[in-house]
């Protein structure tokens, strides 16, 4: 699929609401910006809660998710010899 776009004077483009539907682009998405062969490579990120999700099983939520998050960097930083 090709569609022509134009840039502002600001250096912006419109993703065209046909592509936008079709990537489901929304409001506040990431994307990465690259250069390649002379292109202009625009790529959607996913959010990190979308990359794990599923992944971990949480039986229960820790209480105090500061103490949990400060316990399970220094258990990583032990284990890795740091």
């Amino acid at each position: 699929m090709s569609i022509i776009v134009y840039v502002d004077g600001r250096g912006r483009i419109t993703i065209p609401r046909e592509l936008r539907d079709k990537l489901k682009v929304k409001k506040g998405m990431s994307f990465e910006v690259s250069y390649e062969d002379g292109e202009i490579i625009l790529r959607p990120l996913k959010s990190i809660a979308d990359r794990y999700y599923k992944i971990y099983k949480v039986d229960r939520w820790p209480e105090d998710l500061d103490e949990f998050i400060v316990e399970a960097m220094n258990r990583w930083w032990r284990e890795n010899g740091m």
